[in-house]
């Protein structure tokens, strides 16, 4: 009887080959600062720096000289401050001038910036989610139109709309300044965007199928549209806060006038009986509420910024 011989099995060299391959190893890349070029980490760094200072030294300028009195105004070192602090005299006087015309002034700055940022973000709102979410027959060259409206310097607008509100009676008059703020294009086509990429279609289907009306389905979008609205007044809060041409054309009332067009008064004075110290004042004052509306809605701010970028 003849055997057959077998070679012998190796357990190891069948284990070895019946195990996959180790995938290669990657190599361990840096993150994105660590990778940059130091020569251009100091350049950029140096840029934004420059920017930094370019923006802010005004605002410390403004905040140093709003604490020296007339004497010290206009001696020594301009960014720093003198030898007797004076806010407090600076302010009480501030609030005395004319009468107290400068609390008038606040108060209608904030009547005209606070009223026309709210209606102006709720018409925006209404105006792009209609634009977003209804087909109609012309819809996009309605959005051509507010492309083309944002594009448009508001000054170029001021002196039509004086001719036409001195045919219709209202110049010097608070609605001469507020019906002008109430509108937005760069309003309506954020909020058009917004819309589009936020609200669900299935949202409005699933309200319509329950019975629910398009003001009611609306209101619940504009729960989703958050964000973008708060943009949205935070930038026409500022707009119509800042706003100087259209109020001083439209405005001969100094009771009617805003902030920003009363200091400018004041200050063709040549600091006769107003002085500059109290000018100054005002101006730092006058930027309070502007920081205070930043700081207070600026998580909504930054997240209504990046709308539309991701769909």
């Amino acid at each position: 009887m003849t055997s057959t011989l077998r070679p012998p099995v190796d357990p190891a060299g069948t284990a070895e080959a019946a195990a996959p391959a180790a995938p290669p190893r990657r190599r361990r890349t840096g993150s994105p600062l660590t990778t940059i070029n130091p020569t251009t980490r100091l350049v950029t760094l140096g840029v934004m720096t420059l920017f930094a200072l370019y923006f802010l030294l005004p605002v410390w300028w403004l905040v140093v000289s709003a604490t020296k009195d007339s004497g010290e105004l206009f001696a020594g070192d301009g960014f720093w401050f003198g030898h007797h602090f004076a806010l407090w005299d600076n302010v009480q006087t501030l609030f005395r001038a004319q009468g107290g015309i400068y609390s008038r002034w606040l108060l209608n700055s904030l009547l005209y910036a606070v009223g026309g940022g709210i209606v102006a973000t709720l018409l925006a709102a209404m105006c792009g989610y209609a634009l977003a979410k209804f087909p109609f027959p012309g819809r996009e060259a309605v959005f051509g139109t507010v492309l083309a409206a944002v594009l448009l310097p508001a000054p170029v607008l001021a002196v039509p709309l004086y001719l036409l509100f001195s045919h219709t009676g209202i110049v010097n008059t608070f609605w001469s300044v507020f019906i002008p703020s109430i509108v937005s294009p760069f309003g309506v086509y954020l909020s058009r965007i917004y819309a589009a990429s936020s609200v669900p279609d299935a949202l409005i289907e699933a309200g319509r199928i329950d019975g629910a009306g398009e003001l009611r389905i609306f209101t619940m979008g504009m729960r989703i549209m958050a964000p973008a609205m708060v943009t949205v007044f935070l930038f026409q809060f500022v707009a119509i806060w800042t706003n100087f041409l259209l109020p001083s054309l439209m405005l001969a009332d100094s009771s009617l006038q805003p902030v920003t067009v009363g200091l400018v008064g004041w200050r063709q004075m040549q600091g006769y009986p107003i002085g500059y110290t109290t000018v100054v004042t005002g101006a730092m004052l006058s930027v309070i509420p502007v920081i205070a509306m930043f700081v207070s809605l600026q998580a909504f701010w930054s997240k209504g910024l990046t709308a539309g970028a991701v769909k």
